[in-house]
């Protein structure tokens, strides 16, 4: 079912709740509700306040918050310049509303984003072993790039629970 959606930049009174619903999308019980979760993959939060503001205060960074009509934050992703691309991370959705179009359509505002900064495609990462993820983002049109990453363990909150790597696609815009 599709849900509209109103867009927009998230502010820094927005960071305790974009916390809550990336933690959700993610990690922990609640995260078992919907697709995405990681908790089998790793233990901990998947961020925090802190971590939010870091990337945050990265020039030309933004968080853009998907919001129903009455108000509810149900979706949010994280974008960032990484020449020649522009970067999308913690994309998340509210686990009771997974699977809704609302990861289509904070991908599609961040393509949108992209093009009118000049950007010719986006760039993610993806962890390795999220095969149906994987999958998600091809069925979007998003390429594998080559590239694997070492998992940032020293970068995160989180605490591997195996090896992990991160796969990088990118999709033309």
């Amino acid at each position: 079912m599709f849900v509209p959606l109103a867009i927009s930049a998230a502010t820094p009174a927005d960071l305790p709740a974009l916390a809550g619903l990336v933690n959700n999308a993610y990690r922990g019980e609640a995260s078992l509700r919907g697709w995405t979760s990681e908790a089998h993959l790793l233990d901990g939060p998947r961020t925090d306040e802190a971590d939010l503001r870091q990337l945050a205060a990265v020039p030309g960074a933004t968080f853009l918050l998907a919001c129903t009509e009455a108000g509810e934050l149900v979706g949010s992703v994280y974008t960032k310049p990484q020449a020649p691309d522009l970067y999308v991370g913690m994309l998340s959705v509210d686990p009771t509303r997974q699977a809704a179009g609302i990861g289509r359509q904070l991908l599609a505002a961040t393509e949108t984003q992209a093009r009118q900064a000049g950007f010719s495609s986006v760039l993610i990462s993806v962890i390795s072993v999220r095969a149906e993820l994987i999958a998600w983002y091809e069925r979007l049109g998003f390429q594998r790039t080559g590239e694997v990453l070492p998992f940032p363990v020293h970068a995160s909150p989180s605490i591997p629970k195996q090896p992990l790597e991160l796969l990088l696609l990118r999709k033309a815009v």
